[in-house]
Formats: structure tokens, sequence, C-alpha cells
């Protein structure tokens, strides 16, 4: 694994990085033959075989960003953005949607006495993403000593409030198909944040609206901004964005975050916070 990791954390989707270079090399190929055999009328060939080229040249390209993020890319965005988070050893952190421990377990490894905490719900027959596959990688990663494992839904996590002091989350919460459901997960990690505590949530949808509900929880410093090339899954049009915030020491009042919350469960969209 790149940057000196050990686990096996896979492709997500690999059909897709699949397709898109199957599909940019059958078009290349495409483009060879048409150059070689002429096509029916002199000016056809060149239009076709340029057209081939940019298109095939293209797709491939977007199945070698694919791999490129899936491999290397997101390991090291999130290590730069761990150190964003001020980690210190002793810290207490979750992993919203962990599945392999491809953050949790990086995570971890920034932690002396504290406890790395990966929540999951464990979904489908495919053991690479069980809770199994997940412990290996720790043990294999040289973290398994602070590392825990919890089957739960992250619009009802069994922990108590203020029990973190970060919480992360990686590609995970737009995969909830209800506004409702998005919205309960990110109260949720504002809720288990304790006072004071850091939080980070990436993903390629629904990121402006995380960040209007967070604000309607009083997160302050928030702050939402694209993580670049590294961290896109096929191009620009799938790219990963993050919002990190601050829970506050003390409570907000909370009428004009309730409405700011109910905007966005029920479609009225908006954001909040600095813009990047």
């Amino acid at each position: 694994m790149a940057g000196g990791r050990h686990g096996r954390y896979g492709i997500d989707a690999p059909f897709v990085p699949a397709l898109l270079g199957g599909l940019g090399f059958a078009l290349l190929v495409l483009a060879l033959v048409t150059l070689l055999t002429g096509g029916a009328s002199p000016g056809w060939p060149l239009a076709a075989v340029v057209w081939e080229l940019v298109v095939g040249g293209y797709l491939l390209a977007s199945a070698a960003s694919y791999v490129f993020t899936a491999l290397r890319g997101r390991y090291a965005v999130w290590a730069e953005l761990a150190e964003g988070l001020w980690l210190r050893g002793s810290d207490r952190v979750l992993d919203m949607g962990c599945g392999r421990g491809a953050v949790l377990l990086l995570v971890a490894g920034r932690l002396r006495s504290g406890r790395a905490v990966g929540l999951d719900l464990w979904a489908g027959t495919d053991p690479s993403g069980s809770a199994d596959a997940t412990r290996a990688n720790a043990v294999a990663e040289g973290v398994s000593d602070r590392v825990d494992l919890c089957t739960g839904d992250m619009t009802a996590m069994p922990f108590a409030d203020g029990e973190f002091d970060v919480v992360v989350s990686s590609l995970a919460i737009h995969t909830i198909p209800s506004p409702e459901g998005r919205a309960a997960a990110v109260a949720e990690a504002v809720r288990v944040l304790r006072p004071g505590g850091r939080l980070a949530l990436v993903d390629f949808r629904h990121v402006r609206d995380y960040e209007t509900l967070l604000a309607g929880h009083g997160v302050t410093g928030l702050r939402r901004r694209g993580l670049g090339p590294r961290f896109w899954y096929g191009g620009p049009w799938v790219a990963a964005t993050v919002v990190t915030g601050t829970k506050p020491a003390a409570p907000l009042g909370s009428h004009g975050c309730d409405r700011r919350v109910e905007s966005i469960i029920h479609g009225g969209g908006g954001s909040a916070g600095p813009r990047t």
C-alpha cells in the first residue's frame, strides 16, 4: 500500500475504473483501426479518429484518476486533514462509516493512550467489507491495541453525549438516502462530540448541506473546501469536499438554528459559514 500502509483497503466500486478504462482502451483501438482502414470517405476518417482519440483518452484519464485516488491520493489528503485536527495522543476519535478502516487506522496511528472507534453497519455479504476485514487491517497496521469497532447506525449512534474529542467521516453520510437521515447523522456527530471537540466530514455530495446543518447545531469555525485532484474519483465532477468545525464550549441559542436545520430537511437548501 502506498504511503507505508499495510492493510488491504481495496478500491471502492472497482467496476467503475474498469469500465472507464475498458471503454477508453476500446476507443483508442478503434481510432487506430479507423486510421488504418481509411473509412468510407476522405473526410470521415480524420474526424472520427480525433473524436475517438479525445474521448478514449478522456476515459482513460478518468480511470487513472479514480485508481490514483483510491490507492494513494485519499491517504495523503487524510494525513493532512488529521494534522489539521490537532490530534493529541490521548484523544478519543470516532470514524462514522469506517468501512475497512482506511481513515480510522490512519488516525489510530497518531494516538498513544487514546482510542479510535469505528462505527459501521457492515452491510452486505462481501467479507472484504466486514468488521473482521477491518480488524485484520488494524493488526496489519500495528494499531489493533487502540482500535474498537462498533456495529451501529450513523443516524442513532450507541454512544453517550460528548464521548469523543474528534469525529471524522469519509464518503459515508451521502449513502443515507433521505435528507432526514443525513440530518440525523450530522446531528449525531455533534451530539457525541465533546464541547471544544473538532470534526471533519468528507464527502462528494451534500457537503454544503452538512455545513448548514452544523451551523444550525451551533458548530463554530466552519470551513468548507475542495480537496483537489488527489481526491477526485474520475474527475472534478466527483470531487471530494471537506467541512471542518469545532463544537462550542458553551451552548448557543437554538431558535434560528432550528429553522436552518428544518430548511435542509425539507429541501430548502442553503449554506452557512465561510466559503473557500
